[in-house]
């Protein structure tokens, strides 16, 4: 198969990049550093031209609502119409476990986006999946002694992992929504984060911060958890820590 990536040079995006090629596939990379510009949609029609399916992991980092329901809009908008445009077969789109449960302004993005791909005139599967192991990364790239880390409990996921199941989607065809998945353990991100900081060494103060209202009370109290029945993935946190502590070791 020959499946486009929309934000394949994202950190979900390279290990679906990756897994595609791994399992014989021939990924397409829809980025503007590809010359794909999903917000113009420049590039997306030649982009697409003899793709079979797409698998969506376009991204935006905001909090606000506006900023993240205007980039999404654009985005899928221009995907959908392309998709059409170049008939392509199957749109798989990631989206997070929650995210119609908690009305953070990220949210309503992935919101409007599953509602497009629902009524997109493509066949489609949404792939809902809680927050990844690498959420507290880019946290922690700045040189500040100090880590503001909102509280959720979560039920983290290896990027990895979800890579995986999204080409395993694109591959078996269109399923609506799909089982959503998570990892094998329920965690505090707070947590996490101090125990990422002591696996590489680091010593930085972080501090738990409550959302306010709503929000707050249903991050922390559960509402980004799974419901129903539900794929648990095979990565532990724990291995992550491990593998993530021998790539700084080697360099990679």
């Amino acid at each position: 198969m020959q499946v486009a990536v929309a934000g394949g040079t994202g950190m979900v995006g390279k290990f679906v990049v990756a897994e595609l090629r791994g399992a014989g596939h021939r990924p397409v990379i829809l980025a503007r550093s590809h010359g794909v510009d999903l917000v113009t949609g420049v590039g997306l029609e030649e982009g697409l031209s003899g793709c079979d399916a797409v698998i969506d992991v376009t991204n935006i980092v905001t909090t606000r609502r506006k900023t993240a329901v205007g980039f999404f809009s654009r985005a899928t908008g221009n995907l959908l119409a392309a998709a059409r445009a170049t008939g392509i077969g199957h749109l798989v789109t990631l989206s997070i476990v929650g995210s119609d449960e908690v009305d953070f302004g990220y949210y309503f993005g992935k919101r409007v986006q599953e509602a497009l791909v629902r009524d997109g005139g493509v066949p489609w599967t949404v792939l809902r999946a809680t927050q990844f192991f690498e959420f507290p990364e880019p946290l922690l790239d700045n040189r500040s002694p100090v880590v503001m880390m909102p509280r959720m409990l979560t039920q983290p996921v290896a990027a990895q992992d979800v890579a995986e199941k999204l080409v395993e989607h694109a591959v078996q065809g269109p399923s609506g929504m799909a089982r959503e998945i998570a990892g094998p353990a329920r965690l505090d991100m707070v947590e996490m984060t101090r125990r990422i900081l002591r696996s590489r060494g680091r010593r930085r103060l972080v501090v738990p911060v409550t959302l306010p209202g709503k929000v707050g009370k249903a991050m922390s109290g559960g509402g980004l958890l799974p419901r129903g029945e539900y794929v648990q993935c095979r990565r532990t946190f724990e291995e992550h820590l491990a593998s993530s502590g021998q790539a700084m070791t080697t360099g990679r």
